[in-house]
């Protein structure tokens, strides 16, 4: 009777197509409307584009299917209905018979009635978002099975273990999904039976093992849930279609889209699929296949296998499985299949593609596909040798990769030279290099992370209940599961180290502690764990810069293939965004030295050079003196001091940056920023007077500070209201930019000096400003005998700027959107204070997504930038516009600046690779910055 599937699905190829179908029930998906809005769709229909209505899951089974691949039957509830029921607490009124109109049909397909005694039709109910979010959703298989019907199943199957297997996990999986029972309870009792009998896997457990099991845990059930396990098919397959539903809405869900920037409006499908068994002996099993290795890229046979298995088996890594390439020795029909298959997919998405399968009794079943997670390195990797096979194009190559997965690449690696103890060695699941102290559960790594601790989860496999854990840690170490297991897949999709697998670590989480070879390593010891070669090594390993980082820095690696190979991906997609990006990015640079970096990394310029931190060090003892001045005289000898320093730094930057702009921020900060603190000054004048040995220009800088003393100094006396209260300061910056420009110029330099003046709130405040510096830098042309070309425009970083941009433009020749200030007087916050009080409860909330400071908010302050934006060109249409705040680097906010019509992005120099690429994809066409 097992072969009723095979031939439903025979059946399903044959019919009409879907446009033919006369049932009222399978209609084109693209036609549906509010009136009789249809709820659920057959497999027969849609395909791999409707994602927004049928979930990745659901329409790339509609995929498969049209392709002829093996899929069991079965139907999608759509995420439609999932957000009726969110936001109304009920299901659509027509969704009952609905899925009953489709169960009917599947079980007219398929020859059996689900539950039914004799031959009982079972099957699965899993979730299925438009993005993947591995295991933080709820799956449950083996609906149907009941007391009565277990033993059918076990006579048409001829095995009778078999079908307590199937019952146990349903019961296992159904009190934990649906009805709320503690998972552990199930896995204790579990536990004890191998005991008992004295084995180490489930496996060994026998028909008999299996029928006290299940009785154990339909008493754990009626204990901890309060009812019976149900024994009526149609009620399990209710009661798990809503537990899907809610399950968009637990913690770890939740928790998940936040990480991985998933809108949390999306809701989930529901996938009701027929059953297929792997764990129908050991010529059945349950496998994952990627059609390239996702952790390196390379082409080959990857996945896991586990015969007599079931698909969570895997997953879950609660066995440990053997590589995919030894299907061929155990069953080689189903792995030419296989194979075949892959092919056909990888060359149909034109993509890595992450499959699931079953084999059941020698007979390949295809139960999900999905254009698969990968590891940055891959990413690119994958990326251009699609190119070279000619399946998709360099303009597609840029849009498969992402500013964060390059960010990610440019983390620093293990130095190989280093004297290191080795522990052990697992599965490179997701890599790069992790240090931290070990943890052995999730609350422990969210707990000494928040304490400033870098910590290492280490589980023996992990579940989704480790999310916060997993997010929390610098890596995550397993002693069971693989590539595909939970860890694995989680830890790829957030960037995280991980090693899987370390099959002789052996972890005891309720002692806190690890052993190896005899050596234990007990909680706050601290490991170091390398994703890209699966070693795990006792202390802290060194690190060295990535080849990533050498290539930007022009330093070629040398070292192995692999690296030279991932450089020369990483080089051709940079050079292909660097083609046909508009956006010009420049650096955020103090110094000469920071500049020359930046300018390896491939900046054009600098967009923000911040005086302030050329008045600090051994220089600020010449600030007090100019606070202190009691007379213009003195004032302008404390000036006369600073001139001749900084010009100096001028002349170095300007060399630096030859032949690219160099934009120059006169003073921001208020002046107290540059004296001693307040608190410390008060208690060493106390301390003099009470001795009668007080220093006179101790009590004049008390008195100083005191008077420059303000409750919000970000709000008060700084930027532009400091040039003009402080006669001669602006102009003491302007002569030092222009007779730097004057010299470098007269040493046969190209300098291109852009003044800036900070905190402009009125354009009477500029045309002031401006005044006073085109008469010295007039001044400084007559003196050198020099025409220089000097631009004065100016930051706009208050609302009020923004709004009258119109006015601003008409004394600025190029604004730079400072949106580090203009996101604070925005939203009314401290950036100081908000991150560190409320901002974790506003991310935990769903008030922000991200919050405002690292990724721009488009509807507030992109809304004021882009009127900025056309106000400012309607008066001056050839003001240069550029951005200079944090978000300068932040990918998602590349894209806004590229669509507001921006001229540059400026950012601090390790960002510019990030940035320079994300402007490539706005470019080409990207609509953000997505990595799921």
């Amino acid at each position: 009777m097992f072969l009723a599937v095979r031939a439903a699905t025979r059946v399903l190829k044959e019919s009409r197509p879907v446009s033919e179908n006369k049932d009222p029930h399978v209609a084109n998906p693209e036609s549906r409307g509010s009136e009789g809005e249809k709820f659920v769709y057959d497999f027969t229909e849609g395909n791999k584009d409707l994602k927004d209505l049928l979930g990745g899951k659901g329409a790339n089974l509609a995929e498969m299917t049209n392709l002829g691949l093996p899929v069991p039957p079965g139907f999608t509830i759509t995420t439609e209905a999932c957000k009726v029921y969110l936001e109304s607490g009920e299901e659509p009124k027509e969704l009952r018979a609905e899925v009953s109109a489709h169960l009917d049909a599947l079980e007219s397909r398929m020859g059996k009635k689900l539950g039914q005694a004799d031959d009982p039709l079972l099957v699965s109910v899993r979730s299925g978002a438009k993005f993947s979010m591995p295991g933080m959703m709820d799956t449950v298989l083996n609906i149907g099975l009941s007391d009565e019907s277990v033993t059918g199943l076990a006579t048409q199957a001829g095995d009778e273990r078999f079908a307590w297997d199937s019952y146990r996990r349903l019961i296992q999986m159904f009190g934990k999904t649906v009805l709320g029972v503690d998972g552990d309870l199930f896995e204790e009792a579990l536990e004890e039976a191998k005991e008992a009998k004295g084995i180490t896997v489930d496996v060994d457990l026998d028909a008999a093992d299996l029928k006290k099991l299940v009785e154990r845990f339909k008493e754990i059930v009626a204990r901890d849930a309060g009812r019976a396990f149900p024994q009526d098919p149609r009620e399990q397959m209710d009661l798990a279609i809503k537990a899907v539903f809610d399950s968009w809405n637990t913690d770890r869900a939740k928790l998940y889209r936040r990480q991985e920037r998933i809108p949390g409006d999306l809701g989930t499908a529901v996938n009701v699929c027929s059953m297929v068994f792997g764990n129908l002996g050991p010529d059945s099993g349950t496998g994952v296949a990627f059609t390239r290795d996702p952790a390196s890229g390379h082409q080959g046979v990857y996945g896991d296998y586990l015969q007599n298995a079931q698909g969570e088996d895997v997953v879950a890594g609660i066995r440990n499985t053997v590589p995919l390439a030894e299907l061929e020795s155990i069953d080689k029909s189903s792995y030419d299949q296989l194979m075949q298959i892959m092919e056909t997919l990888e060359t149909h998405y034109k993509d890595l593609c992450d499959i699931e399968f079953t084999i059941e009794r020698g007979q390949l079943w295809m139960l999900q596909t999905r254009v698969g997670k990968r590891t940055a390195g891959a990413a690119f990797r994958i990326a251009t040798q699609l190119v070279d096979q000619g399946l998709i194009d360099e303009a597609e190559a840029l849009q498969r990769v992402n500013g964060a997965q390059l960010a990610q690449l440019m983390f620093p690696r293990f130095d190989d030279g280093a004297t290191t103890e080795l522990l052990g060695r697992g599965i490179a699941a997701s890599p790069g290099a992790a240090v931290g102290k070990a943890v052995f559960d999730s609350y422990t790594a969210v707990k000494w992370s928040r304490s400033g601790e870098k910590v290492i989860l280490i589980r023996r496999e992990t579940n989704p209940d480790d999310l916060d854990g997993m997010i929390a840690a610098e890596g995550i170490l397993t002693s069971r599961g693989g590539k595909t297991s939970h860890a694995a897949v989680v830890a790829r999709g957030m960037g995280k180290t991980c090693v899987c697998g370390a099959e002789e670590l052996e972890v005891d989480t309720k002692r806190r502690r690890m052993t190896v070879g005899g050596r234990v390593i007990e909680e706050g010891d601290v490991v170091s764990i390398d994703g890209s070669t699966g070693k795990v090594y006792l202390g802290e390993v060194p690190v060295v810069p990535s080849p990533v980082v050498e290539y930007f820095e022009g330093r070629m690696h040398a070292g192995a293939d692999d690296a030279d190979e991932l450089v020369a991906a990483v080089h051709r997609i940079m050079a292909y965004a660097d083609r046909v990006r508009r956006l010009r990015v420049r650096a955020n640079a103090d110094n000469a030295e920071d500049a020359l970096r930046a300018r390896r990394f491939g900046a054009q310029g600098i967009g923000l050079c911040r005086t302030e931190h050329m008045f600090l060090g051994e220089r600020r003892s010449m600030v007090e003196k100019l606070i202190l001045a009691d007379t213009d005289a003195e004032r302008e000898t404390a000036l006369a001091e600073l001139l001749p320093l900084q010009k100096a730094d001028f002349i170095e930057l300007f060399e630096a940056m030859d032949g690219l702009p160099v934009t120059v921020r006169l003073l921001d900060p208020p002046l107290h920023e540059f004296l001693p603190d307040i608190t410390e000054l008060s208690v060493r004048v106390a301390l003099a007077e009470s001795r009668k040995d007080a220093n006179e220009n101790d009590l004049r800088l008390l008195q100083a500070v005191h008077k420059l003393h303000e409750q919000n100094p970000m709000l008060g006396l700084r930027g532009v209201r400091l040039g003009l209260v402080i006669p001669g300061l602006f102009a003491m910056q302007v002569r030092a930019i222009a007779e730097a420009a004057a010299e470098r110029k007269n040493a046969k330099g190209d300098p291109r000096a852009e003044i800036m003046i900070p905190l402009v709130g009125t354009v009477q405040e500029l045309e002031i400003v401006r005044e006073e510096a085109d008469r010295v830098i007039a001044e400084v042309e007559e003196a050198t005998g020099t025409r220089l070309r000097l631009t004065i425009g100016t930051m706009i970083e208050l609302p009020r700027a923004a709004l009258t941009a119109g006015q601003i433009a008409e004394a600025a020749e190029f604004f730079s959107f400072g949106t580090n200030d203009l996101t604070q007087t925005v939203w009314g916050f401290s950036r100081d204070d908000v991150e560190a009080s409320f901002f974790t409860a506003y991310l935990e909330k769903g008030i922000f997504g991200v919050s405002p400071f690292e990724t721009i908010d488009r509807d507030g302050v992109g809304s004021l930038v882009r009127s900025a934006v056309a106000a400012g060109r309607a008066t001056r249409p050839d003001l240069k516009l550029g951005v200079c705040g944090e978000h300068g680097g932040d990918p998602e906010s590349v894209h806004f600046f590229h669509e507001a019509g921006l001229d540059y992005v400026s950012c601090s120099p390790f960002r510019i690779p990030v940035a320079r690429l994300e402007a490539g994809r706005a470019a080409a066409g990207s609509t953000g910055s997505d990595s799921r």
